[in-house]
């Protein structure tokens, strides 16, 4: 737990009219603590009440993991003839208002509940949201370190030292995985391969589709980095290549993505609304014909989880910060054909928009 986080995390429940803040597994739980809890049937909280010493409990046999702060948190592990709920409760005492971690399982939540009545509950991504959206130096740092190992894997992929044509996607994908692991990633959170017509699902499975010669192959991956204090930080990219020579329809098709991808990014100034980025993205994908076909908004925050504040899209008003991390992957799907997207993790700076990631974004033909 960082000491600048936890007073800026208490002074928005104070805004918020908040008195205590129960997380749980999740990602809000690393980025003030630095310990990742395993998602248990054993509860793991860490209460953090407005005024006082948080406490992090947790199963007895899981405390060896914690790397203990007392002058942040007090440890205090329970017994597996104690009531988790119980001593969680005793912690928040008479606090009326509390705000409970997003991904706390429903289980945990509802027994709150009944060992708490007549408390006002509230998400705690509504204190701890905003706050974990600016990213600070180190943070930045770190999603630029966890971009450039990507790129370095993307590269490889352009260069054509994965082996494509012959291997299932599913062997692709876990080749993927390796090499992100290789690059320094301590966990891979999704390395989606989609060759030809499964190209054009967005969120397609790799499984044992072969791919074959003169095919469009998209490559979305990322995983997790390490970072500071202990909580790692995401990496998301998408690069296309084609197994020989593309089509001119398809050649056509991507440079109006590439276009998008870099009005997106043009546009991700700090003060513009998410939705206006979205806006630019998708106006030249619009106006070239493909509107229907680019089925997704333009991007998602990124840092501690794969997807996060702030979501670049139509309806979100929110104007961009420095410190806002963020994707900007365009896409055009036609079914049963092809696809193709272009992704870059992008940060909002007083300079204007960072773009972390530097693989080549040029349609990259190999296996020809």
């Amino acid at each position: 737990m960082d000491a600048t986080r936890i007073e800026r995390v208490r002074q928005a429940m104070a805004e918020r009219g908040v008195d205590c803040l129960l997380l749980s597994a999740g990602p809000d739980l690393p980025w003030l603590t630095g310990y990742e809890a395993m998602p248990l049937e054993r509860l793991t909280m860490l209460v953090v009440p407005r005024d006082g010493h948080a406490t992090l409990v947790v199963p007895r046999l899981e405390a060896p993991r914690v790397a203990e702060r007392p002058e942040l948190f007090t440890v205090r592990p329970w017994d597996e003839t104690e009531d988790a709920i119980d001593v969680v409760a005793g912690l928040v005492g008479a606090a009326r208002a509390i705000a409970v971690g997003d991904r706390t399982w429903a289980r945990f939540v509802v027994d709150l509940q009944r060992a708490l009545p007549g408390r006002v509950w509230s998400r705690a991504s509504e204190v701890v949201g905003p706050l974990r959206a600016r990213k600070d130096p180190d943070e930045v740092a770190a999603l630029r370190a966890a971009a450039s190992a990507a790129d370095r894997v993307a590269a490889q992929l352009q260069a054509g030292a994965i082996p494509l044509v012959g291997r299932t996607e599913a062997e692709v994908s876990a080749d993927l995985g390796r090499r992100l692991v290789a690059e320094g990633h301590t966990r891979v959170n999704f390395a989606i391969v989609a060759a030809g017509e499964n190209a054009a699902s967005p969120h397609h499975e790799p499984a044992g589709r072969v791919i074959g010669r003169a095919e469009v192959v998209l490559c979305d991956f990322g995983g997790t980095y390490p970072g500071p204090g202990g909580a790692g930080y995401c990496s998301d990219i998408t690069r296309c290549v084609y197994t020989g020579e593309p089509p001119t329809e398809f050649r056509e098709l991507y440079a109006v993505l590439r276009q998008a991808q870099a009005a997106g990014v043009a546009a991700a100034a700090v003060g513009t609304p998410c939705e206006r980025v979205d806006a630019a993205a998708r106006r030249v994908i619009t106006e070239a014909g493909w509107g229907a076909e680019f089925v997704h908004r333009t991007g998602h925050g990124i840092g501690v989880e794969e997807h996060e504040d702030p979501y670049v899209v139509a309806g979100n008003t929110e104007p961009l910060r420095a410190g806002h991390a963020f994707s900007i992957e365009p896409g055009i799907y036609v079914a049963g054909r092809w696809g193709a997207r272009l992704e870059d993790i992008v940060v909002a700076t007083e300079q204007g928009p960072e773009a972390l990631n530097r693989a080549d974004h040029a349609l990259v033909v190999v296996d020809a």
